[in-house]
């Protein structure tokens, strides 16, 4: 990989253009940048005030970095000179790339040869700010402010320069170490760009804000070397997963169709995922102030009732919990606020002791004991314009003391953004107490730090099972019958079945297989919107009655024996996805599926254990451990199910694209898991 250190921290910056570049040196002189800058322009003498020279050529060294903000034709000439100069690399401001037409993806091309073992950023892209050094390769106005003598902050990465401008301008309070775009990724990455941040000892926690990732071995080096340096990644993921199936036959593909690939990838790397830039914030807010979370125990006080409602409906199908306190705990926080107060999670302790300090101290001590994973104080600050907050700031004395002699990890969160300012989330954060804006963020940010340290619990991971592109060709399904033999090779138990041509054949199978019977027409993809299966025969009359309904269908029929009173229903789907090979779905199985939206995915190979916990987190999770005096499932079975269609994913030679169980059904415990319905689809001339 090349190296982009000198590029992040340069010594000397030369600016190529006009009045980008004039921007460019206006930012590092707001930013205090030390070093040395060097216009370049071929007819100006001066550009932003300084003195410029006439070509790359001519600078008095090789520049460490270089913004070049001309003309896309242009832009490659220069990237040739600069690489030949030896500098350290460049940023490529100007659009008009791949990502317009294809003058454009053959000038990118273009411009990667001329760049040669340069590191180049871009093109279409702002750059990047370096806030600890104060190196600000930037053609326009950003919020953000060099940091002090040891101070810290976080990383943030993004491809959109848009987005860069708008985060810089947030006013909550999130000291910025950096802010890097890496445009249309041509060269030199995000995950290049995220691993070189991570070594420096001034990053605490870096964002990535993702439109489509570069490289996905890129980001298993990011997300091992995270965990080692202990540094967590924040994700927040544009758009979808871009599934290439030759076919979407299979509900597996309709489910893993979104971004649950990329979802999957997140949540195996142990980089924590949030779905808004609020979140992303407040996430890495959070993160920067207090580490990962231990667990998803949360305590919230507040001195109203409704915002104690407010919480409690909050934390509804999250993670995160107000789990109750310990009766001594009760006891002291009862002592302290008195028989009217009703304690309990989360807490209202009105405003009897509303600028007791001595009090408030006693009473969130009380609560911070509590071995509580994190504890929110909800607290908005009135308008300073019109009101005055003096009392408040007693309130943030007694938190700030309580949390000093408990040594736990304390917020205060205002319920509304604009309820708490700047200024006072920095007079917070100096008091070692983490601001937060609004609830959902709140919590969102508490998930994702908890999920962080769940992640890094676990041994890392191995690297995805990644297929090779072949030539396209049409997609070929097997049958169920084909389907189901091919999974009884691997080990997979199916029930007992045949294929027959006619009523006669059929009648002859059943005195083979027995009663009951399930009589099915091969070749569908979906049997039931087809009605093209017969279940529950119980007799040669109703195999009669199946066989003349189905006739008519034209298809090859299938009759198997019936899975007698299965517990549950689980599908089992694998679907190959461009970037991250195969993606194993479980989720609630039967005609329900789509509808009920109950499914997890997991990337190939993941372990037994991966594979458990993916079920546990299903709703119909409850079936498998016996629900209202069901037995409980044989789940042993199932697992040994699953891992045995992982085998056969990643067996040699195979060229699988989709394969559906659907469903697995899963009788009590002893009497197994069996595949009731396959279908598998392969590469055209492939043999599984």
């Amino acid at each position: 990989m090349r190296s982009v250190q000198r590029l992040l921290h340069p010594k000397s910056v030369a600016v190529i253009g006009g009045a980008e570049a004039a921007a460019v040196i206006e930012q590092c002189r707001r930013l205090g940048y030390a070093g040395d800058i060097w216009p370049v322009h071929p007819t100006r003498a001066q550009v932003g005030g300084l003195p410029a020279y006439r070509s790359v050529e001519a600078l008095p060294a090789a520049p460490d970095a270089a913004f070049v903000g001309v003309n896309r034709r242009i832009t490659v000439e220069l990237v040739k000179a600069l690489a030949k100069k030896g500098a350290g690399g460049a940023v490529c401001y100007a659009s008009g790339f791949r990502e317009a037409d294809g003058e454009g993806a053959d000038l990118q091309a273009a411009l990667v040869a001329a760049a040669g073992a340069m590191p180049v950023i871009g093109p279409n892209c702002y750059g990047l700010i370096n806030y600890g050094l104060g190196a600000g390769l930037w053609p326009d106005q950003q919020g953000g402010t060099r940091l002090e003598a040891g101070e810290t902050g976080v990383a943030i990465i993004t491809q959109s320069s848009n987005i860069a401008i708008n985060l810089t301008m947030q006013r909550r309070g999130l000291p910025l170490a950096y802010m890097l775009t890496a445009g249309n990724q041509a060269q030199t990455g995000l995950s290049d760009l995220a691993l070189a941040v991570l070594d420096d000892p001034r990053v605490t926690a870096l964002g990535l804000h993702i439109e489509g990732i570069d490289s996905v071995s890129g980001l298993e080096n990011l997300a091992q070397k995270a965990r080692a340096a202990g540094k967590p990644v924040v994700v927040i993921k544009m758009g979808v997963s871009e599934q290439a199936q030759a076919a979407g036959l299979t509900h597996s593909a309709s489910l893993a169709g979104n971004d649950a690939a990329a979802d999957a990838f997140f949540r195996r790397l142990g980089l924590a995922r949030v779905h808004s830039l609020p979140s992303f914030l407040e996430t890495l807010k959070l993160l920067h102030c207090v580490g990962p979370l231990a667990g998803f125990a949360l305590s919230s006080m507040s001195c109203s009732g409704g915002e104690a409602c407010l919480m409690a409906d909050a934390v509804q199908g999250r993670r995160v919990t107000f789990r109750d306190l310990a009766e001594p705990q009760r006891q002291a926080l009862q002592e302290v606020l008195g028989p009217l107060v009703t304690v309990s999670q989360p807490l209202d302790y009105h405003t009897y002791i509303w600028a007791d300090v001595p009090a408030m101290t006693a009473a969130f001590t009380a609560m911070f004991s509590g071995s509580f994973d994190l504890n929110l104080v909800v607290l908005d600050f009135p308008r300073e314009d019109r009101c005055a907050p003096d009392l408040w700031w007693r309130t943030v004395e007694a938190v700030e003391s309580a949390a000093r002699t408990t040594k736990a990890k304390v917020a205060v969160l205002a319920t509304l953004p604009e309820n708490l300012t700047e200024d006072q989330a920095k007079a917070l954060m100096a008091r070692g107490l983490v601001p937060l804006c609004g609830v959902t963020e709140a919590l969102d940010a508490a998930e994702a730090a908890a999920a962080i340290v769940q992640a890094w619990a676990q041994p890392a991971p191995p690297p995805l099972h990644q297929i090779a592109a072949s030539p396209s060709a049409e997609p070929v399904m097997l049958d169920e019958a084909a389907a189901k033999e091919r999974l009884s090779e691997h080990g997979i138990a199916i029930p007992h079945g045949r294929r027959v041509a006619d009523l006669p054949a059929a009648c002859e199978a059943a005195e083979c297989i027995g009663f009951p019977l399930a009589l099915k027409a091969l070749g569908l993809a979906h049997k039931t919107e087809a009605r093209a299966l017969r279940l529950n025969l119980q007799s040669p009359e109703d195999l009669q009655r199946a066989v003349e309904d189905l006739r008519p269908l034209g298809r090859p029929l299938y009759l198997e024996a019936m899975v007698a009173d299965p517990v549950c229903e689980i599908i089992v789907g694998l679907t190959r996805d461009p970037q991250f090979g195969m993606v194993l779905t479980l989720g609630s199985g039967g005609i329900l599926v789509e509808l009920l939206d109950d499914s997890r995915s997991l990337l190939l190979p993941c372990g037994r254990s991966e594979v458990e916990e993916a079920l546990d987190s299903l709703r119909s999770a409850r079936l498998l451990e016996g629900y209202r005096g069901r037995p409980p499932a044989d789940k042993a079975a199932l697992l040994d199910l699953i891992m045995a269609v992982q085998d056969f994913a990643l067996g040699a030679g195979k060229r699988l694209l989709e394969l559906d169980i659907n469903p697995v059904m899963v009788c009590a415990e002893g009497q197994g898991a069996f595949a009731a319905d396959a279908l598998i689809v392969l590469e055209g001339t492939a043999h599984v």
